[in-house]
């Protein structure tokens, strides 16, 4: 698969992303049939929460994908804290516990990325910044980076916290766009035009931090998925006609879409089913025209002035 430098760090890393969040879905040897799958395919970037499964999707993984020295060399993990039940948690001692949770869970001694999970209210940046520290000196962890930050959140992290950040994994697929579509209409009295994330597309692009769209198949806030949907019967028909062209299925077209974008993305799966993830890592050959993204923008019912 296509290989891209995380942010700032020295991780080359695949475009495509597995996302972790349903492994507790499948059985063990499911499990390891799966991610061994996606090994071979070159998918060795897996992408983990605390909080999925309630830890469980952690310790799934690290049994079914038991970390031997010379295959813990060849697999990039990255995992999320800071959600706890009912709140969010940035304070040091969450962090650092956090973090060791997931080690045990995962049977490894490091985490190649760290994100910290949705912004909390209460946040001590100071705090941040002494567990960032703590977690780099020990070796527990070699990077660092957010989820679902908004720029000034971002700006008021690194006042204090010495380590680059790497990543940004936030929402965004075809029919949830606003921070493309916010772009697009500037200075426009629409929906559309409306910034509701402070331009993070923008800021991510001029930072060097690589967005992780996650949900790139979902439309509003886990309310399904828009292939196939008769919600979405025009943008399936473009779709299906440019997929129809390339010939590869409408999912490598809608991951396919993401990675077009300049920003150099990387999308995070969320499937569990073998072949889907393989029509998912294909997206990584293909590079649509202007026309094509354009096409498949609009018939989202995304607005161009």
């Amino acid at each position: 698969m296509r290989t891209m430098q995380l942010g700032t760090s020295t991780l080359e890393v695949p475009v495509v992303a597995v996302g972790c969040m349903r492994l507790n879905s499948l059985s063990q040897a499911d499990a390891a049939t799966f991610l061994n799958t996606a090994l071979e395919e070159g998918a060795n970037f897996f992408d983990h929460a605390d909080i999925y499964g309630n830890g469980i999707c952690e310790s799934i993984f690290a049994e079914a994908l038991p970390m031997r020295p010379d295959l813990r060399d060849k697999v990039i993990i990255q995992t999320k804290c800071g959600i706890q039940e009912g709140m969010y948690n940035f304070s040091k001692e969450h962090i650092l516990e956090a973090v060791d949770g997931s080690l045990k869970r995962l049977k490894t001694e490091y985490l190649d990325v760290l994100l910290l999970h949705r912004p909390d209210a209460l946040v001590e940046p100071e705090e941040v910044a002494e567990a960032f520290d703590t977690l780099e000196r020990s070796g527990r962890v070699r990077n660092f980076g957010v989820s679902n930050h908004k720029p000034m959140q971002i700006e008021l992290l690194k006042k204090y916290v010495q380590q680059p950040l790497v990543a940004n994994q936030l929402q965004l697929s075809i029919t949830n766009a606003n921070m493309i579509s916010n772009g697009l209409n500037v200075n426009m009295e629409n929906n559309a035009a409306i910034d509701r994330d402070g331009s993070i597309l923008d800021y991510c692009r001029l930072h060097d931090i690589t967005i992780q769209p996650w949900s790139p198949f979902q439309y509003g806030f886990f309310e399904g998925v828009f292939l196939g949907s008769s919600k979405f019967p025009e943008l399936n028909r473009t779709i299906d006609e440019i997929a129809a062209r390339y010939g590869v299925s409408s999912t490598t077209i809608a991951i396919a879409w993401l990675l077009r974008h300049p920003a150099r993305m990387q999308p995070i799966t969320g499937t569990m089913k073998r072949d889907r993830l393989k029509d998912c890592i294909k997206a990584s050959e293909i590079w649509m025209t202007r026309e094509e993204w354009y096409a498949i923008f609009r018939s989202a019912g995304n607005v161009l002035p």
